[in-house]
C-alpha cells in the first residue's frame, strides 16, 4: 500500500477505523498524493481517525458503511481499504477513475470461527460462506470491475491462555455479540481448563488481498 501511494494521485481510504493502517502507509510511501481522503462511519474511529490523520493533511468524512460515497465521480485513481464490512462495489467503481485501482485486504470466510463458534454453537452455512473470494470476485466484476489479482489465505491464531481469549473477544465485539465474562464464565472456565491441561487454542484467521481496475486508459 505504502508503494502504491508514492505512485498515486488522489487516493481514497475506505472505512480506514482509527486510520492507524494509513498513518503508516504514508509514512512509509516514497511519496505523497496530491489528494488523500478517508472515510470511517464508527464514531469513535471518525475522532481517532481525524486526530491521527489530520497532521498528515489527510481529510476524514463521516460516511455510514452503506451509504453511497459521498464523492464525484472518478474523483480517484486508488482507493484502498483494509478489512471493510462490506465492500461497497458499485461506489467504488464509481469514484474511481478509469484506469484506476482498489487495493485492499478484506476479512475472509469463517475468519476465527473456531472460538466463534466455541462460544456460540454451530453457525448457519450462510453465515460461513459469508465473504467468501469467489462472491466478492463475482460482485465486483458485476460493478464492471476487472479482477487483477486475488490470494487468499488462512492464517494460524494461538491463544495460550484464557486472557487473551478475554481480550480478543471485548476487542472485537463483533465475534461473539454481547460478550461478557460474566455470561460465558462456564465456556470461559471450560476454555481455561483445555488450554492448561492441552496447550493452546488454535483458530485461523481468513483473509485475501483484492486489487480490481477500473477499465479505461
Amino acid at each position: 500500500m505504502a508503494g502504491r501511494l508514492g505512485g498515486a494521485r488522489a487516493v481514497l481510504d475506505v472505512q480506514t477505523g482509527g486510520g492507524e493502517v494509513l498513518d503508516f502507509a504514508l509514512g512509509a510511501a516514497p511519496g505523497r498524493p496530491r489528494l488523500v481522503v478517508a472515510t470511517e462511519g464508527w464514531p469513535p474511529n471518525i475522532a481517532r481517525a481525524t486526530a491521527l490523520l489530520r497532521p498528515r493533511g489527510v481529510a476524514v468524512v463521516a460516511s455510514p458503511e452503506d451509504a453511497p460515497l459521498p464523492f464525484a465521480d472518478a474523483s480517484f485513481d486508488l482507493v484502498v481499504s483494509r478489512h471493510p464490512v462490506r465492500p461497497h462495489w458499485t461506489e467504488i467503481a464509481r469514484v474511481l477513475e478509469p484506469g484506476g485501482t482498489y487495493f485492499a485486504q478484506h476479512v475472509g470466510p469463517a475468519s476465527a470461527f473456531e472460538l466463534v463458534e466455541y462460544f456460540l454453537g454451530p453457525r448457519p452455512e450462510e453465515a460461513r460462506s459469508a465473504r467468501h473470494p469467489d462472491r466478492e470476485r463475482a460482485a465486483a466484476e458485476a460493478a464492471g470491475l476487472e479482477i487483477t489479482d486475488l490470494r487468499a489465505e488462512r492464517l494460524r491464531m494461538e491463544f495460550h491462555d484464557i486472557g487473551a481469549v478475554v481480550h480478543f473477544l471485548r476487542k472485537v465485539v463483533w465475534m461473539v455479540p454481547g460478550f461478557t465474562v460474566e455470561e460465558y464464565e462456564p465456556r470461559l472456565r471450560a476454555l481455561h481448563e483445555r488450554i492448561e491441561a492441552g496447550g493452546p487454542f488454535v483458530a485461523h484467521s481468513a483473509r485475501h488481498l483484492f486489487e480490481a481496475r477500473r477499465p479505461g486508459r
